[in-house]
């Protein structure tokens, strides 16, 4: 399993040190793209940029990205607020199936509500937080072109102290049901439903080391009686 490496608090270089002495993590952003329970101190605000690139194809030229640019606040110690815009890049060259295309755009906005349903004490190492992400995207992901897309993204997510400050387990449950009139006036439904499961160990103050594997299934009706395929993933 490949490993990846996240910096997950701001400061100076890794020391060696105890991890008794380490500051609480935000686990949020701990586990890739399996995402933590964490929703940050009561009163932050941050701004971040979150990109997905989608590269290659079986024939010519594919390259596809998108980025969210987000904004969250927290105005609770329970409660984290997000939003923010989506902007896609199209290069795309003789593949079949696909019209050729080269461009920037707008694609999109998001916004979502995260909840901490339970809160993780000294005597409960475990934190669950649910979010709802509604989406509208006016860009096609993979083709890139023009569509009215509308996405509602309910997510749990939950992670586990497995050592004090040093090694966490993260857990998602998610179910995303949508609906997309393309250029043409023609309908489709769909949904996805899966989990994931992740590990991650704090090897210094602000290092950690981690891998996790995604079982996600499709269908094209939102209540799931449509099965169209399923896949596994590992990072």
């Amino acid at each position: 399993m490949a490993l990846c490496a996240a910096a997950c608090l701001s400061g100076g270089a890794a020391r060696a040190e105890d991890a008794s002495s380490w500051r609480d993590l935000e686990t949020k952003y701990i586990f890739g793209f399996t995402t933590g329970s964490g929703i940050g101190l009561e009163g932050e605000k941050e701004f971040t940029t979150d990109t997905i690139g989608r590269f290659g194809k079986r024939g010519g030229h594919y390259a596809a990205t998108e980025t969210k640019y987000e904004f969250e606040f927290t105005p609770t110690q329970f409660i984290q607020i997000e939003f923010g815009a989506l902007g896609s890049t199209h290069h795309i060259a003789g593949v079949p199936d696909l019209d050729d295309r080269r461009q920037f755009a707008f694609s999109g906005a998001f916004a979502e509500f995260r909840y901490l349903a339970l809160e993780r004490t000294s005597s409960n190492p475990l934190a669950v937080t649910l979010a709802f992400e509604p989406t509208v995207r006016r860009i096609d992901e993979t083709a890139g072109e023009r569509v009215r897309n509308y996405e509602f993204e309910t997510i749990i997510n939950a992670d586990l102290e497995l050592l004090k400050n040093r090694l966490f387990a993260g857990f998602n449950v998610l179910y995303e049901p949508e609906i997309t009139w393309g250029a043409a006036g023609e309908v489709q439904r769909e949904a996805k439903f899966g989990g994931s499961a992740a590990l991650s160990l704090r090897v210094a103050s602000n290092v950690v080391l981690g891998g996790e594997v995604w079982y996600l299934r499709h269908y094209d009706a939102a209540n799931l009686t449509a099965f169209t395929g399923d896949a596994v993933m590992l990072g």
